[in-house]
């Protein structure tokens, strides 16, 4: 079966993060290269987009259980790019996620920031 992968730009990764209740997007470092979406009622970030070797990434947050998961599913989820490599984890947009995996990814980091980890 032939998949499309259309979650490879930033715009799509945004519109889709966007879709999501309360989220702003955020350029807190003053550089265009990177736009955060956070969460307005505590302005925590739960999607880090920025170029990085030719491929827009995007950083999630992870439930620590999970990180190991995705990242020996998919050679393009990588702990994450600048943060704690427990808590995230970096999927590089090259194609070779489906997008139901990239939406679930950012939809699970959307949940960790608004209800924080409940045990």
């Amino acid at each position: 079966m032939n998949q499309t992968f259309s979650m490879t730009t930033r715009a799509s990764i945004i519109e889709y993060g966007m879709g999501f209740d309360d989220v702003y997007t955020d350029t807190p470092f003053k550089d265009p290269n990177w736009v955060l979406l956070r969460y307005k009622k505590n302005t925590k970030a739960f999607a880090w987009t920025y170029e990085k070797d030719g491929y827009i990434c995007v950083n999630v947050k992870v439930d620590p259980e999970w990180k190991d998961m995705w990242r020996t599913t998919y050679k393009s989820v990588i702990p994450g790019y600048h943060q704690n490599k427990n808590h995230w984890n970096t999927i590089i947009l090259d194609g070779s996620i489906p997008d139901n995996d990239i939406r679930r990814m950012i939809g699970e980091s959307y949940d960790l920031i608004v209800n924080g980890k409940k045990k």
